[in-house]
């Protein structure tokens, strides 16, 4: 058995090093490939690394099953596929290897010139390093085109962060064939120049370094210190207890001064910190649970002391030119489980960031103030976007991209997408768009909760509900045939927006696709959902998957035609061929009846069980009476409806469980 990927094809994967982050690559690895028969390969010279390794991979395994992460059957598929080995010549036939040793030069150089004798030239060769240039790891390897950094983050089974950095002589399709084929199996990619400590390390190090300097100063103690970056940054532990849970003392103390010479003079190691990395003292931070107060002087002086050093470092790194600002954005966000620098800069306002970032530069004269702040500042904040597009032959592909919400849509994601479907809509050498999601486990996840949550008024509820349609209206009706490749579940507005496409495509077999789960949290679809799935699937059907808020699978909604068809090879692929299909006239779209299509009486009576009686009167008004209509004045009727869900208690309640309780707790509606 093997896991085909585009023209990658795997059998088998070597981790070389036990230590800290090599078992963890490894977990991942193999509870992602592992039902495909890969087998994955731990390898280290140490027997008793070894064997404390595979004790730590197999105690995850267990914890993992008793959080239901994963069925027993599962966990045993993923130890059988995990093999801890002293023995190099394992390594042998391999298609990958990541080297996960000691940030030592001259060690990494020697695990890949012992693994060059041991695999194939097309074996791809990855660094787990932190700090270190692929020219520097890879220096004496003879095929270079097929070796990069794969920067993994704390915990690498769980922090779904990875920085890919190539080398000058990197193959780009090896690099653009990696980028996609960590998305398959759950990471969030992104590429960096080579640079010393990439993207994110200068950020994460030089918070750090700020933390030990205001410790120096005797600003705080480390507890105190810790608690205010926490407050400032929106950090989910603060950088002393960051350092103690990575054991980062060593190589953060070795990477800032190496930072120094390479980067800017800024970056320094901190006394303090030499000291604690030769006596391999840890910081003194808070227990579990224990509370830290500080008196408001200090915590102010230290909270504009984070966001400056924040802010300026994210800012320093653009300035540098190796990452994109979206990824940088994005990316920070997801593997420092910190505020996303550039969006919080926004939120804060461009004015009062820049002057943070200018008090934090006048009073450190070793750091130079970011240039790309001044421009920033002259534009009125940063310009950010949560989709990706690209070019495939004459199809235009957009990717919505926000895997820390599994691509839950907003307005200003929504406004995204027509801007950029309204850039290349009298562009002649596009025929066709394909829009689909990031990642393998949403298309969108819905809307986003908060933005729901803010509406308080039936007229704000009528003006979001029109909002979006705006958007959705513009989708279903654009001049060139929009597919969407729906690359995992499509909730709520996810589903709607899919609606709007000429067609829809999907992968085979997933046991739940589509889901209109508003009435779970007291409220009806609307962005559409009312009037278009009626005219889909029938009008008896539609209502029975609203009104209970039931999900479909990807077999059922094929057979209900809800989608064109379930796509058994790459989806994005099928997608582009269908919608060059339609382009073409090969293949007729079947599209979405603009006038009335039912002259039905009385709904029929559907089992509700706990949901809201009130939510329900309101959402049979919208789907029969809308089905009398025409598609445009159902979609007014649907706007005014989710206006009327404003008045009710159980909206309320719906929405407070749910941000309360989550997903899977009932909300108890009181039916008014």
């Amino acid at each position: 058995m093997a896991y085909n990927f585009k023209n990658l094809t795997i059998s088998k994967i070597s981790v070389i090093g036990a230590g800290q982050i090599g078992p963890d690559i490894a977990l991942h690895f193999a509870k992602s490939l592992s039902p495909f028969g890969v087998s994955v390969i731990v390898v280290d010279i140490s027997p008793q690394a070894l064997e404390k390794a595979k004790e730590k991979v197999h105690k995850k395994i267990a914890k993992g099953v008793e959080a239901g992460a994963f069925k027993p059957e599962q966990a045993e598929k993923i130890k059988n596929a995990l093999i801890f080995s002293s023995d190099y010549d394992q390594v042998h036939n391999s298609q990958i290897v990541v080297e996960a040793a000691t940030e030592d030069e001259n060690i990494k150089d020697k695990i890949f010139r012992q693994v060059e004798r041991l695999t194939e030239d097309a074996c791809i060769y990855l660094s787990n390093s932190s700090h270190m240039q692929p020219e520097v790891i890879f220096r004496n390897i003879k095929n270079k085109t097929r070796c990069l950094v794969a920067h993994y983050f704390f915990p690498a089974e769980i922090n779904p962060v990875v920085e890919l950095v190539p080398g000058k002589e990197t193959d780009t399709s090896i690099l653009n064939l990696l980028l996609s084929f960590y998305e398959a199996i759950g990471k969030v990619p992104i590429k960096v120049k080579s640079s010393y400590g990439y993207a994110i390390d200068p950020i994460f190090e030089g918070i750090c370094q700020t933390a030990i300097m205001c410790f120096e100063k005797d600003w705080g103690t480390e507890k105190e210190i810790d608690t205010a970056a926490m407050k400032a940054l929106g950090l989910g532990v603060g950088p002393f207890t960051a350092l103690n849970l990575t054991g980062g003392n060593p190589i953060t103390a070795h990477g800032l001064d190496e930072m120094g010479k390479l980067l800017m003079p800024w970056f320094k190691t901190p006394t303090v910190l030499h000291e604690k990395t030769k006596t391999k003292e840890k910081w003194n931070t808070a227990q579990r649970g224990e509370k830290v107060e500080l008196s408001p002087e200090k915590e102010e002086k230290l909270v504009k002391e984070f966001r400056g050093a924040f802010f300026a470092l994210a800012s320093h790194i653009l300035d540098i030119g190796i990452v994109d600002i979206n990824d940088l954005n994005m990316a920070c966000e997801l593997s420092l489980v910190i505020k996303a620098p550039f969006a919080f800069m926004n939120k804060l306002g461009i004015n009062n960031a820049y002057d943070l970032v200018k008090n934090f530069c006048a009073n450190h004269a070793a750091f130079p103030f970011p240039k790309v702040l001044d421009k920033a500042k002259s534009e009125g904040g940063w310009k950010l976007k949560d989709i990706i597009t690209s070019k495939r032959e004459d199809v235009l592909l957009i990717t919505i991209r926000r895997p820390k919400v599994l691509n839950a849509l907003n307005l200003e994601v929504l406004g995204q997408i027509k801007n950029a479907m309204e850039e290349v809509k009298n562009d002649s050498s596009i025929k066709s768009v394909v829009i689909t999601g990031f990642g393998v486990k949403a298309f969108v996840s819905g809307a986003d909760i908060n933005m729901l949550a803010s509406l308080k008024t039936p007229e704000e509820g009528i003006n979001n509900s029109k909002n979006f349609q705006v958007v959705v209206d513009y989708v279903e009706n654009y001049s060139k045939p929009v597919v969407c490749a729906m690359n995992g579940f499509a909730f709520g507005g996810g589903n709607e927006l899919a609606m709007a496409c000429t067609a829809r495509i999907c992968k085979k077999g997933l046991p739940v696709l589509v889901c209109q789960p508003e009435v779970n949290l007291g409220f009806i679809p609307g962005a559409g959902g009312t009037q278009r799935l009626p005219r889909i699937v029938g009008v008896e059907k539609a209502a029975e998957i609203l009104r209970t808020g039931r999900s479909v699978s990807s077999k059922e909604a094929a057979e209900i035609g809800l989608v064109y068809k379930e796509a058994e090879g790459n989806l994005v692929d099928e997608a582009v061929k269908l919608a060059k299909q339609i382009a073409s006239g090969e293949v007729k779209a079947k599209t979405v009846p603009k006038e009335p299509i039912s002259k039905n009486g009385d709904p029929k009576q559907i089992e509700i069980g706990h949901l809201s009686k009130k939510i329900d009167e309101i959402l049979v008004k919208a789907i029969y009476e809308g089905s009398r209509m025409s598609l445009k004045d159902g979609l007014d009727l649907e706007s005014r409806m989710f206006g009327e869900c404003m008045k009710t208690q159980d909206m309320k309640i719906g929405l407070e469980n749910f941000k309360t309780n989550g997903p899977k707790a009932k909300a108890i509606f009181i039916h008014q």
